[in-house]
């Protein structure tokens, strides 16, 4: 009897429990079939409108960051010089105890004006050795500051203009030449850019080095060796072999007025533009952190602005 009872009792657990996986599957096939129904079947016009055109956005941006770095080389190349100088430190009625000589970059911001770090334009800056002998009254002096532009075959010289007394960051006056007044300042961007965005940094790393090694080979072996800079930046001008380079890569943070970003670079490059994924200035290549391929460093174009507007204001004083 009890035998029959389990039995009985058994079978109706079974019956049950059947019917509620039956009703389970029921469920989850209805509900797989809407959800085929709602990706595979028929949608409104407006749906499916918004779907291509947001499909059409995506494949847009994708190509204009992809295009960014050749674009920005090609328009702005002739704005973006590179910067050779030389400087010593020492003591008056002495030999100089320090003489350096210094490789940069500059862009096009205005008409006559240069963008470049404060490292650059007053290379003593952020010297610690520099910065040992002037504590001990020892005084710096800039013997030298030019500019070569890419299509020009002579050295133009330039002069600090304005600084920014926290960043590294300054601006340069060109010495008078119709030439330099027909470049195109390069775009500065207004808004604050994104982390996750592709960047560009144009410039000239390696300085004379860089530009040497990239030359045809005659001219390579010819200056491959020399160690005068000025000299074979020279011949490099007259050949129309000064020729930036672009490196990419995207920016990892905003922090502040710096910008931290994996487009890499070494000495040479800095005072180079940093332009974003539209083409546009958002910083100064400033620095890079030996053994770490995410550590270079600029300085954003916000703090660049307010040195432009103050050189503009003394340049047109100056002419009045």
């Amino acid at each position: 009897m009890s035998d029959q009872i389990y039995q009985s009792e058994s079978d109706h657990v079974c019956d049950t429990w059947q019917a509620f996986l039956q009703w389970v599957c029921a469920i989850g096939l209805l509900a797989s079939a809407g959800v085929l129904a709602h990706y595979y079947g028929p949608q409104p016009d407006n749906e499916l409108h918004a779907q291509v055109q947001q499909l059409s956005s995506q494949v847009e941006r994708l190509k204009q960051e992809q295009a960014m770095p050749a674009m920005v080389l090609n328009r702005y190349r002739n704005s973006i010089c590179y910067i050779f100088g030389v400087y010593e430190v020492g003591f008056p009625q002495q030999k100089p105890m320090l003489r350096t000589r210094i490789s940069g970059t500059g862009f096009v911001v205005a008409d006559g004006l240069l963008a470049t770090n404060r490292h650059v334009a007053e290379p003593w800056y952020g010297d610690p050795d520099a910065d040992a002998l002037i504590r001990k009254g020892a005084v710096p002096q800039l013997n030298k500051l030019v500019a070569f532009f890419p299509g020009m075959a002579a050295p133009i010289n330039v002069t600090p203009l304005s600084y920014s007394s926290s960043a590294d960051v300054a601006v340069l006056q060109v010495d008078s030449s119709a030439a330099v007044h027909q470049l195109r300042p390069v775009p500065l961007a207004v808004d604050t850019p994104t982390p996750g965005e592709l960047v560009a940094v144009v410039g000239y790393p390696m300085g004379v080095v860089g530009m040497v090694a990239k030359s045809p080979p005659a001219v390579y072996e010819k200056l491959a060796y020399r160690r005068d800079d000025m000299g074979a930046a020279n011949e490099l001008a007259a050949l129309s072999l000064i020729r930036p380079s672009a490196t990419c890569g995207h920016l990892g943070d905003v922090v502040g007025e710096k910008l931290i970003y994996d487009a890499p670079t070494a000495h040479g490059g800095s005072g180079g533009p940093v332009f974003d994924s539209h083409g546009e200035v958002i910083g100064v290549n400033a620095a890079y952190l030996d053994g770490f391929s995410g550590g270079t460093l600029g300085i954003s174009i916000k703090t660049l602005r307010p040195l432009i507007a103050a050189a503009q204001r003394r340049t047109a004083a100056a002419g009045k």
